[in-house]
């Protein structure tokens, strides 16, 4: 076996183990993931334990998660939320980048007495976030597509794209002579935008046909590679140009946001999504230099502290110039509060551009660390003077739901899914379709109809459609596609919706005893009422005989499939078939 195999099974086993304990125990205390797996991290890793090593090298796979991460929220905004959020993006993000980065720099260049070149280099990376930290709170919290969540999202992705110009600075103030011959920066910026381009071109002309042709094969496990190999191939562009990974993984995520494909992806790429995250953040705290913080245990909290505070103070002010409401604001700079990802990246360009000694990049890597874990605590802590109010940033009451999740989901879109889901739409309500045939797709999309693909009986795929917020799921199903287990498990997962079924006979109906489901539809049955009472009429029967003909049939036909279904027989009680009944009536009827 490989040298490196070994390694990757004694050292997954012990990193996997203790980062689920941690995570349960932080979990149940209410602290969160993240902070659980830090300190998982810091546990195994060679400063405790020392029954993980290499985190660096842990680390560069573990940023796929970062990647996967910006992905999963590029597919959640479509070009057009986009262009709506770019005042936030332009205007709160620039100002968060660099009205921070200016105070940090000035922070540390005062109290740890670093050359101003140092200073820049060291402050500009702490003014970044930790996505990876962030998005997930968010999202957990249910707030990622509420006015707030936007504005948060909307710095974060700034911070993304200021990568670029902040290897740029620092490259600029280099004292290393091998950093010369680099790019400039007018030059990494026309790579950003043309690598942008083609990323949106190939979204259009290349990925969108590829995904139609793995719908019409019906191949998941394809999904599942093609939405790696997209995630991977726009990551791989961006750092053979340079530039920042993540933003060309997003970029491919908004891309296609807007195609019938995205719920998919997102049930498809979202585990890897998880896994690797985990592992990030359990190689951050392996890469906790405890010695660091044992010198100078009062510099590393301090300058901690400090950081927290600014940004909070800092992020608050520039929300309220932005007229948010003041609890929001604050909510928002504590969010924001501490160090990101992206600033281990850019200590790395500031270490190798001599502008700073290693010591140092390990310090304010301790810094970064101490920050993210204290992110949850205050969260919590404050949570009292951060009372949600039901307002969005401007003040103005909000109207309807707070989310852009659909109130019902709809899945199977013929014929019968058809009627259900344009009355349902007609009536005003927000309706999300969902169907495995790209041919129904497309045709339902040139009658303006959005219908995305997928299995709607997966939990994961009826997850990212929004199935939590939904009030409504209505299976319209050709066939015998859910049995009463299946339906338990989408109750159990979505208990606050109600779940309507169709189903194809009363052999259907039979089998789906105990589900916990609000109707069972059988698809012809209203249907042949409807076209015996057009027979009774054309051959002349009378309008109320037709109404009590008609109530009477259902009414034993209820009562003869409540004892099918509680008997499990298919034969029982065919003593009351509507015919024998009316037979014997007449019978009975008729002189001795």
């Amino acid at each position: 076996m490989d040298a490196h195999g070994p390694n990757l099974i004694t050292e997954g086993a012990p990193l996997l183990g203790f980062g689920l304990v941690f995570v349960l125990l932080f979990r149940k205390l209410g602290l969160g993931a993240t902070l659980g797996f830090l300190v998982a991290g810091a546990v195994v890793g060679p400063q405790v334990l020392g029954l993980v090593g290499e985190a660096e090298s842990k680390l560069v796979i573990a940023e796929l998660g970062i990647v996967l991460l910006l992905f999963l929220v590029g597919l959640e905004l479509s070009p057009s939320r986009l262009w709506r959020m770019k005042q936030d993006i332009f205007g709160l993000g620039l100002l968060q980048v660099v009205l921070c980065g200016i105070a940090i720099a000035g922070l540390v260049w005062g109290v740890a007495q670093f050359s101003p070149a140092a200073a820049v280099a060291l402050g500009l990376p702490l003014a970044l976030s930790s996505t990876a930290q962030v998005l997930p709170m968010l999202q957990s919290a249910g707030r990622l597509r509420t006015p707030f969540g936007e504005r948060a999202f909307a710095i974060l992705l700034f911070q993304d794209l200021s990568i670029v110009p902040l290897i740029t600075i620092v490259a600029a103030l280099s004292r290393n002579p091998a950093d010369a011959g680099g790019p400039p920066g007018w030059l990494l910026g026309l790579y950003t935008v043309l690598a942008i381009a083609g990323l949106v071109l190939s979204g259009r002309f290349l990925l969108r046909p590829l995904f139609r042709l793995i719908g019409n094969l019906n191949e998941r496990e394809m999904f599942v590679f093609a939405g790696l190999f997209t995630v991977l191939a726009s990551a791989a562009i961006m750092q053979a140009l340079g530039l920042s990974t993540a933003l060309g993984a997003f970029v491919a995520g908004v891309m296609l946001a807007d195609s019938p494909y995205r719920h998919e992806l997102e049930a498809d790429v979202e585990p890897f999504r998880t896994i690797l995250l985990g592992l990030f953040f359990l190689a951050v705290g392996m890469m906790l230099d405890l010695g660091a913080i044992a010198d100078r245990p009062a510099f590393v909290i301090g300058m901690a502290v400090l950081l927290i505070v600014t940004k909070t103070a800092v992020i608050a002010g520039i929300g309220m110039a932005f007229r948010m409401e003041w609890r929001q604001a604050l909510a928002l700079g504590l969010l924001l509060s501490q160090g990101g990802e992206f600033g281990f990246v850019l200590f790395t360009q500031a270490q190798n551009a001599l502008l700073i000694a290693p010591e140092a990049a390990s310090l304010f890597g301790a810094i970064v660390t101490l920050s993210m874990a204290t992110t949850p605590f205050l969260m919590m802590f404050t949570r009292r003077f951060r009372a949600d109010v039901t307002a969005d940033a401007t003040g103005e009451a909000l109207e309807g739901p707070r989310h852009d999740g659909a109130s019902a989901i709809v899945v199977g879109y013929g014929r019968f899914g058809q009627t259900v889901g344009q009355m349902l739409i007609g009536q005003g309500l927000a309706v999300t379709l969902i169907d495995t045939d790209p041919e129904t797709i497309e045709v339902a999309g040139s009658f303006g109809m959005k219908v995305y693909y997928g299995n709607g009986t997966r939990l994961e795929l009826l997850r990212q459609a929004g199935a939590a917020d939904a009030d409504l799921l209505l299976f319209c199903l050709d066939g015998d596609q859910l049995d009463a287990d299946a339906l338990h498990a989408v109750k159990h997962a979505f208990p606050h919706a109600a779940i309507m079924l169709r189903a194809y006979d009363r052999r259907s109906v039979v089998k789906l005893k105990g589900a916990p489901v609000e109707r069972i539809t059988r698809e012809v049955y209203e249907s042949a009422i409807a076209m015996a009472r057009d027979a009774m009429r054309c051959v002349g029967v009378d309008e109320t005989e037709i109404e009590r003909t008609e109530d009477e049939y259902r009414k034993m036909d209820a009562d003869r499939l409540g004892i099918q279904v509680e008997t499990g027989d298919l034969y029982a009680a065919s003593e009351k078939l509507f015919w024998r009944q009316r037979q014997r009536a007449r019978t009975e009827e008729q002189p001795t």
